[in-house]
């Protein structure tokens, strides 16, 4: 069955979502911010900006909201988290009735510590909670639309509305798993940039392959210990949405994340690493919100916390890891 779907967001993850949905058959068109994206992908049937290189399927692209909404039976958001609320405000009077809703921005809100799906309720209203499915999961952007495999999962409160998002996206390349914990999905993709800004400092300082296993271990605990105090699962950190994108995240090349974290690590300053990148990366702000919301939940995360102080406290990254290490003796589970 082919069905009309809007995209927000015309970045790399936007593209190649909408790019899937295009080859799958469907109708898709998707909105833009810039106007040059969006004849682009419109005319050419590329997005050089973001994905450079690859030929998109058939799909629509327009800077007019409206338009981009028009008649659409899904809306998938994937803008970065620190734009969605406003996106939604924007979004919010063209939706037709109570679409099913996709997010696949990973972030917490700055300000409010709020989850994306609990913006979307803040935004659109409660019924956006019960139709809301979040996709997350170990995937880069450019490996997706290159048709190579890949493997996700879908999350929400309803069974049904999970299911639909399976089949609009799976393919013979891109297998989408269902589960219902809409909490730790959001949470393991969201502080997985954080962990992995840790795991590219510590590459970038030489510190080994040890450091770096131990990085990511660790910052999993710290990842399943905030997941669970607010509700989530440790089953679902333990399956695509944590430990898969973690571990994607903190190792692999395309990572921005690990990027910026290598870079830092070496010596460069942020904000010299961050201006000549043209993506965002997520795991900067992450960082300050996910201090917060641990500070307000009582969640003991020393990672995070060591990140956060290179990035707004001027704490050597040497220096900052070198405290970890000398914390004092734990078990391995504690809470």
């Amino acid at each position: 069955m082919t069905l009309p779907i809007c995209v927000l967001g015309a970045g790399s993850w936007g593209t190649a979502l909408a790019h899937v949905l295009a080859r799958n058959g469907h109708e898709v068109t998707a909105w833009s911010h810039s106007p040059s994206v969006a004849e682009d992908i419109a005319g050419n049937r590329r997005n050089t900006k973001y994905l450079p290189g690859i030929e998109l399927a058939p799909f629509g692209a327009t800077t007019e909201m409206s338009e981009a909404l028009a008649g659409s039976a899904i809306v998938v958001c994937v803008t970065p988290s620190h734009f969605v609320r406003e996106v939604l405000e924007r979004a919010k009077t063209g939706l037709a009735g109570e679409p099913v809703l996709v997010s696949a921005s990973k972030g917490i809100e700055i300000g409010t510590d709020l989850r994306m799906s609990q913006v979307f309720a803040d935004v659109l209203g409660e019924w956006a909670s019960q139709r809301l499915v979040v996709l997350s999961g170990p995937s880069f952007a450019e490996e997706l639309a290159r048709g190579l495999p890949t493997a996700c999962a879908a999350a929400s409160r309803s069974r049904q509305d999970r299911e639909v998002v399976q089949q609009l996206f799976q393919n013979e390349h891109f297998r989408i798993y269902t589960l219902g914990d809409v909490v730790g999905t959001e949470i393991g993709g969201s502080l997985k940039n954080v962990i992995a800004l840790a795991a590219g400092m510590s590459d970038g300082l030489r510190l080994g392959s040890n450091a770096r296993a131990a990085l990511i271990t660790r910052g999993l605990a710290e990842i399943m210990r905030l997941a669970t105090r607010l509700g989530g699962e440790e089953t679902t950190l333990a399956g695509l949405a944590g430990i898969g994108d973690l571990i994607l995240t903190c190792t692999g090349e395309l990572s921005r994340n690990r990027t910026v974290g290598l870079a830092i690590g070496a010596g460069r300053p942020l904000n010299e690493v961050l201006a000549g990148m043209h993506n965002v990366v997520e795991g900067i702000r992450t960082t300050r919100a996910a201090v917060e919301l641990a500070k307000r939940h009582e969640v003991e995360m020393p990672i995070v916390d060591a990140i956060h102080s290179i990035l707004y406290q001027d704490v050597a990254p040497a220096r900052a890891l070198s405290r970890l290490m000398a914390r004092d003796p734990k078990p391995e589970r504690w809470s």
